[in-house]
């Protein structure tokens, strides 16, 4: 069930419809879809096609993203999963078996039973789980114990059609046939390679969802005007995109074009005005450029967008402590390590207001 007022964020291209319909169905039901996450995001979709965009340097990035979503308090949910919450995909019939009965009956580690689950290698999507599962289950962990991994399981698992189909049948490690990177069926005859073909519905979605997967490459290799350009042509597809927007401010600001990042990270506020890692963002480049009024009202608005957000909190006792209001950014320090009492900005918030309170003991004794 779609709950309103949710925030959906999508990890990855949807492989089996595309994501425009995904979010006119998402919103019909007063909620949102996005790419990518950020601070608003609830629950966080892993579309299959990120198995392929990582498949040639593995997968021990796309096991990090879930686990910080997971940390972070988010919902993860498979791309079956969340088809089957728009009512786009039929739900498999009632299930009864428990997701550690699953792992004491399989043997199958928990973690790649979630990772399994997550890019539906099951039936179901998240327990409750069926008695097909425990079968793909135990057929999984033979494979994981003869030096397969999740993610080359579930490369070969969807290009066999229905995940269910394989309960009858025999897997087995491409070693055993010359092809250590390969899963087979039964007799070695049927190779599953592990190549996903997906079909996400029109030349328009192909061509948007590879250009923002290649725009997020370049950004991460710190190619900020390549990144730049990129995002802008995902922007002429898709205007309304405030993270795309927000994405290209970004690189923009790293490119050092800080004329126009302060013009998309506004672009980004316009299109989505509860946006508050971009009110702290433009708030920063504000600072940098050295117009502090115009930081403090930014930092302002994002403090009362997500009052929970320790970094607007920190920056802004740090522009009240420049300007000599200490009481303000000893305030201000404080609840910052409410928020975050570990890091090592918690210990120069703790040794700002060591400062203050020295200071105004100082003021005190001149006064006296």
């Amino acid at each position: 069930m779609i709950v309103p007022g949710a925030v959906f964020g999508v990890v990855g291209a949807l492989a089996a419809f595309p994501l425009r319909l995904a979010a006119r169905e998402v919103e019909r039901r007063h909620a949102e879809l996005r790419r990518g996450v950020t601070r608003r995001t609830t629950h966080v979709v892993f579309g299959r096609v990120l198995l392929a965009k990582v498949a040639k340097t593995g997968d021990a990035e796309i096991e990090r993203r879930a686990r910080g979503e997971r940390a972070a308090g988010r919902t993860l949910i498979s791309e079956n999963g969340f088809l089957r919450l728009l009512g786009l995909m039929k739900a498999p019939e009632a299930s009864s078996l428990a997701r550690q009965s699953l792992i004491d009956q399989s043997r199958l580690a928990g973690d790649d039973l979630d990772m399994l689950s997550l890019f539906d290698a099951f039936e179901h999507d998240g327990e409750p789980y069926s008695f097909r599962d425990l079968i793909l289950a135990k057929k999984y962990a033979g494979l994981i114990a003869s030096g397969a991994t999740w993610g080359a399981i579930v490369r070969s698992v969807h290009r066999s059609g229905p995940v269910t189909s394989l309960t009858a049948k025999s897997l087995n490690l491409g070693s055993q046939y010359g092809r250590p990177d390969a899963i087979y069926l039964d007799d070695g005859t049927s190779e599953l390679d592990g190549q996903l073909l997906f079909d996400l519905g029109s030349s328009e979605d192909d061509t948007l969802e590879e250009l923002f997967a290649e725009a997020e490459a370049a950004e991460e290799e710190e190619r900020h005007d390549d990144a730049a350009a990129l995002y802008q042509r995902c922007l002429a597809i898709d205007p309304k995109d405030a993270i795309a927007a927000f994405n290209r401010a970004n690189c923009l600001r790293g490119a050092g074009r800080v004329a126009e990042a302060a013009h998309d990270y506004a672009r980004a506020i316009k299109l989505d005005p509860g946006f508050v890692e971009a009110w702290f963002n433009l708030a920063g480049l504000m600072s940098d450029e050295g117009k502090v009024a115009s930081a403090r009202r930014h930092l302002h608005k994002a403090i009362a967008l997500d009052n929970a957000y320790a970094d607007p909190v920190f920056n802004l006792a740090r522009l009240e402590f420049d300007a000599g209001n200490f009481t303000e950014a000893r305030r201000l320090w404080a609840r910052y390590l409410e928020l975050d009492a570990e890091s090592e900005w918690a210990r120069l918030a703790q040794k700002g207001i060591q400062f203050v309170d020295l200071h105004m003991v100082g003021e005190r004794d001149v006064r006296a």
